[in-house]
């Protein structure tokens, strides 16, 4: 209660509410949960890994998203999807013909390709609701890298374009806004905390935030780079342990219980 009672004072100052997510969050059906709270205003904005983009992607085009990894790994057909990596490389090439993020590309793809399932994808989502998406890659850790169509250059500069976009949201975060991290056990802790540097960098003033961590288990970066070090002198920060497929749901009925836009 004390952490949702803080995310409905914020929004209703006009401070944001961005999301951290994991993307095992749109692998266990999350995404029509939280695209129903950024229509009603509650999620402000979104940040994901690379493999947020794959999955949200491969579920608006082909309404799955899932490989048996063990199975694929044996005889090296793991991650080895044309059409995915072909996709992706197709929002690089946007993102940088048109000097957006890869957050934003990825929206305007999966919106003007007229995609069977984007109903259910959060980036086209946002996209069409005018939120901010950013995508946070890392070389090597994502099935792409793999693929002869991957583009480092091109993917690469989008996702600094979104390490800016994120640092600028940072900004209003650090006057009273919440963030929470659902899922995210490295990649998105480590980036959020740079962010927020830079955030505090080129805007002075007096730090306020509050934070959550969302997770099954408790993981050392979560729990230091979201919950602890942010809020040090600064707010306060919660850590939640539970199944995200409870978790979230249970936190979103909370916030619509007592959140009227």
């Amino acid at each position: 209660n004390e952490f949702i009672d803080l995310v409905i004072k914020a929004r209703k100052k006009g401070r944001p509410f961005h999301l951290l997510l994991g993307a095992h969050t749109i692998k266990v059906g999350l995404s029509p949960v939280v695209i129903d709270l950024m229509k009603r205003r509650l999620v402000t904005g979104l940040s994901f890994n690379g493999a947020g983009l794959i999955h949200d992607l491969e579920l608006a085009f082909f309404g799955g998203t899932s490989e048996d990894v063990q199975a694929g790994l044996q005889d090296g057909s793991f991650g080895m999807v044309k059409e995915t990596g072909e996709m992706i490389a197709s929002i690089g090439d946007i993102a940088s013909t048109e000097n957006l993020g890869l957050g934003q590309a990825g929206g305007q793809f999966i919106s003007t390709r007229k995609a069977k399932y984007a109903r259910y994808s959060l980036f086209a989502s946002a996209y069409k609701l005018g939120l901010p998406v950013t995508v946070h890659m890392g070389i090597g850790t994502d099935i792409i890298s793999q693929q002869p169509t991957f583009n480092a250059a091109h993917l690469g500069e989008a996702s600094h374009v979104d390490f800016r976009v994120l640092a600028n949201i940072c900004t209003e975060i650090n006057k009273g806004g919440v963030v929470a991290n659902i899922g995210s056990a490295v990649i998105l802790p480590e980036v959020f905390l740079k962010a927020l540097t830079v955030a505090r960098t080129i805007s002075k003033g007096k730090n306020q935030l509050t934070t959550a961590n969302f997770d099954m288990i408790m993981h050392y970066r979560p729990k230091v780079n979201i919950v602890d070090r942010p809020t040090h002198k600064a707010g306060t920060g919660f850590n939640f342990v539970g199944h995200h497929e409870i978790m979230i749901p249970l936190l979103a009925w909370g916030l619509k219980r007592k959140y009227k836009s």
